[in-house]
């Protein structure tokens, strides 16, 4: 007989027909209130609905797109930290965020700065010279800083999860190729694109070397902003050019198929990115765009997406803060970083830094100063911030190879749903409401009935 049970003012209702059909459902919930973090509990299917509550009907006949990961950037400060913890100790926390076991949070996606990004400890590129300089044939190019702790951290990760992607990201290009001769703001002057291609293409190879693949690159980080240490200008005209002239002729007459990604931007300006995928010849070379969200709307990877349906789409960075309130930045970034981005077609979910000092470093002169971990690390201690929660509640779920399925959205319900290459269903769903709300979970016949508290995300999994 089916029954419905209740756990702590938890009820789902819930349904689905997979070929063989679980006995029960697991829920993982994580409170406003940090009373519960990742909490498992296990709820029964029930008869059918219960018709006071509103119903989250899942089909997964609807498929959308394939899901990469959901990660992290891993800095050069995040590298630093985590490097430096006895091994041992190390050993574990990269279980922990990389591996699959019953305690691990499964990070599937890394992102990490191609040279120094303002997360480092200082201002680096592969190719520095003193003032007066220049080296366009590239003969002084080394990686000797990110083999300090990066490359060594990054081979430490692939040890834990061998399929892990990894997306490579600039934050400026060397400071003798810019118009303004500094590592702040400036532009890529055109007499070094074909340089900076080559430049970005050894930075591919040599990864390679390391035993490193870099499945993905954009060519600028935040290509409208220029106040941060480090960073660059590109315009939209100047990464079209850049693009379809350099760099995609450059890795396809090198063998390099990672994909080229563009904008890497807020939502506020997704004309950036489509005007140019309205040019041909750029688009030949672009398999999508990556979007922040420090301004504009999430909507806006929806309205690049309408325009050009054949290429993908990508959340790569959101940061929380040091003044950030745990519950409140739980709810803000599970609603538009997690359900929201994937609602809109991306392929990952990325937060900002995986690690920080208590004093919100190692940052760069001029670097982020507030920006706060998924991890804080103390010399050997290591606390879970609320960035660690909001990807885990998807990263462990989620596998990459899942392909999000339709799902509708009650009032104060924001859901994702999503069906794992292994059968299974997986729902994400946060409480927005400042009172308990209770609701049900259809699927092809089958239901649970659950309540979830204000604040609180659950996660499904049947």
């Amino acid at each position: 007989m089916w029954r419905a049970k209740v756990f702590f003012g938890v009820c789902i209702l819930l349904s689905c027909n997979p070929s063989v059909p679980p006995a029960s459902v697991e829920a993982w919930i994580s409170s406003a209130d940090r009373t519960e973090l990742l909490n498992l509990k296990t709820l029964d299917f029930a008869k059918g609905a219960d018709e006071r509550f509103p119903v989250i009907r899942i089909d997964t006949a609807a498929v959308y797109q394939q899901v990469d990961g959901f990660g992290f950037t891993l800095t050069g400060g995040s590298a630093l930290l985590i490097g430096r913890l006895p091994q041992p100790q190390r050993a574990e926390l990269l279980q922990e965020l990389f591996g699959n076991s019953d305690g691990a949070i499964g990070i599937s996606y890394l992102r990490v700065s191609i040279g120094a990004s303002d997360l480092d400890e200082s201002v680096f590129s592969y190719n520095d010279l003193p003032p007066g300089q220049t080296d366009p044939g590239l003969r002084q190019f080394s990686l000797s800083k990110d083999t300090i702790y990066l490359i060594p951290l990054l081979k430490e990760i692939l040890s834990v999860n061998p399929g892990i992607k990894i997306m490579g990201t600039p934050w400026s290009a060397p400071v003798w190729m810019k118009d303004n001769g500094s590592s702040i703001g400036g532009t890529l002057q055109p007499q070094y694109y074909d340089v900076y291609a080559r430049y970005l293409a050894k930075y591919m190879l040599a990864m390679a070397e390391q035993g490193i693949a870099i499945d993905a690159v954009t060519p600028q980080n935040e290509p409208q902003h220029g106040g941060n240490n480090p960073s660059m200008i590109m315009s939209a005209a100047q990464q079209a050019d850049f693009i379809k002239n350099h760099l995609g002729p450059t890795f396809a007459a090198m063998g390099i198929d990672a994909k080229i990604i563009i904008w890497d931007h807020n939502c506020d300006n997704p004309a950036y990115p489509i005007s140019i995928l309205n040019d041909p010849a750029a688009k030949a070379f672009i398999d999508g765009s990556a979007f922040h969200l420090y301004a504009g709307d999430i909507s806006a990877l929806s309205e690049v997406r309408n325009a050009h349906p054949d290429r993908n789409l990508y959340f790569t960075e959101q940061w929380t803060g040091a003044k950030g309130d745990f519950g409140g930045d739980l709810q803000w970034h599970l609603k538009n970083v997690i359900i929201g981005a994937m609602r809109n077609w991306s392929k990952v979910a990325l937060e900002w830094n995986l690690a920080n000092d208590p004093a919100y470093g190692p940052h760069t002169p001029g670097g982020c100063n507030e920006c706060k971990g998924a991890l804080t690390i103390d010399a050997a201690s290591v606390t879970r911030n609320v960035s660690y929660y909001v990807v885990a509640q998807a990263s462990k779920f989620v596998p990459p190879g899942s392909v999000r399925i339709e799902s509708n959205v009650p009032d104060a319900l924001p859901n994702v749903a999503f069906k794992r290459l292994d059968g299974k269903k997986t729902l994400i769903v946060l409480n927005e409401a400042d009172t308990p709300v209770s609701f049900n979970i259809g699927c092809h016949g089958r239901w649970i009935v659950t309540t979830l508290n204000p604040g609180s995300v659950g996660t499904y999994v049947w």
